[in-house]
C-alpha cells in the first residue's frame, strides 16, 4: 500500500526558515496557495498558512466583495453628514454593517432639532416635486397624443386665432394693415409660419427682425432664431436692442435667453383684411353656438 509523501519541517528553526523562504518566493511570484502546495508539497493547512503569515494575495486571487460598492457609498454619505439611520434608509443595509464601514470617520455634527426639521422638510418637498414634474410630463405626453394629424381647416382656424392673439392690429386711430406677428415661443413662430405657408404666403415676402435686450448674446439669438424659420441670417433686417434699466429686475435672462423674433409680410395690407374678416367670422359663430342658434 503506497502513502502519500508530505514534506513536513523539522522543528529547528533554519529548516522552517528555509521553507518559508520557498513559500513566499512563490507567493510573490503570483502562484495560489494551491500551486504553492502542490510545488512544496506541504499539505499541512495550519502549516502553510505559517509560511505564508504577512503575505498578500495575489490580485488575481481575490473574489470581487459584492459590499464594495455599498461600503464605498456609506462612506461618501457619511462624509456628507448623514447619521447610521439615513445611510440605513438610503443603501438598505444593516448598522452593523454601516458602523464597520465608516468607524474611521469623523462624526457629523448634532443639528439642532429645528434644523434637522428643515432637512427633512426639505427632503419631503424634494420628493414632491419629483412626483409632480413626472406626473406633469405623463399628463402632457398624454395630450399630445391626442392631437394627431391636423387638418388644413384646423391648420387655418388655429393660425387666425394666433394672429388675432399675438399680431399687430389695426386701430381706428392709427391705420396699421399690416401683418405683423412677434414672439419669444419657437413653438409659436413654427406654427405661425405653417400658417402663412397654408395660406400661399412666399417666404420670399416675409421678413425678420430680432428683438432683444441689449445685455444679452444678440449673436446667439440671431443665429437661434434663423435656424428656427430655416432663413439664412442675411434675410435679417437689423436688430432692435432694447435699453436695460437698471432699476428692473429681469428674470429672461441666462444661457437660454434669445429675446423675440418679429415676422413681417411685405404689401400685406389685404391679407390684414382678410384675417380681420376671418376672425369676426369665427367671433359671429361661437356666438350663435353658445346663444343656440341652430338656423342661420
Amino acid at each position: 500500500m503506497s502513502h502519500r509523501h508530505q514534506t513536513t519541517p523539522d522543528t529547528r528553526t533554519d529548516d522552517f526558515e528555509e521553507l518559508r523562504t520557498q513559500a513566499v518566493a512563490l507567493r510573490r511570484e503570483g502562484l495560489s496557495l494551491r500551486q504553492i502546495r502542490g510545488r512544496l508539497r506541504v499539505h499541512n493547512h495550519d502549516l502553510l498558512h505559517r509560511l505564508l503569515k504577512g503575505e498578500p494575495p495575489p490580485a488575481w486571487t481575490r473574489r470581487p466583495n459584492a459590499k464594495d460598492d455599498l461600503r464605498a457609498r456609506a462612506r461618501e454619505l457619511r462624509l456628507a453628514g448623514l447619521t447610521y439611520d439615513r445611510i440605513q434608509l438610503e443603501l438598505g443595509c444593516s448598522k452593523s454593517s454601516i458602523s464597520l464601514w465608516v468607524r474611521d470617520l469623523p462624526k457629523p455634527e448634532r443639528r439642532e432639532p429645528a434644523e434637522q426639521a428643515r432637512l427633512a422638510a426639505r427632503k419631503r418637498w424634494a420628493h414632491e416635486l419629483e412626483v409632480r414634474d413626472r406626473d406633469r410630463r405623463r399628463t402632457k405626453a398624454a395630450a399630445r397624443a391626442e392631437i394627431g394629424e391636423l387638418t388644413d381647416r384646423e391648420l387655418f382656424l388655429v393660425g387666425v386665432g394666433l394672429y388675432w392673439a399675438e399680431g399687430a392690429k389695426d386701430k381706428p386711430y392709427a391705420r396699421r394693415e399690416n401683418v405683423i406677428f412677434c414672439n419669444t415661443d419657437p413653438g409659436m413662430i413654427t406654427m405661425y409660419l405653417a400658417w402663412l405657408d397654408l395660406l400661399g404666403v412666399e417666404r420670399a415676402h416675409m421678413r425678420y427682425r430680432v428683438m432683444i435686450h441689449e445685455t444679452a448674446d444678440v449673436e446667439a439669438a440671431e443665429k437661434h432664431w434663423a435656424e428656427v424659420v430655416g432663413a439664412d441670417r442675411s434675410a435679417f433686417g437689423k436688430t432692435t436692442l432694447k435699453k436695460h434699466n437698471p432699476k428692473t429686475v429681469r428674470k429672461n435672462v441666462g444661457e437660454h435667453y434669445r429675446g423675440c423674433l418679429v415676422v413681417g409680410v411685405v404689401k400685406s395690407a389685404e391679407l390684414y383684411r382678410r384675417i380681420e374678416g376671418w376672425w369676426c367670422g369665427i367671433v359671429g359663430e361661437a356666438r350663435r353656438t353658445a346663444s343656440g342658434e341652430t338656423d342661420r
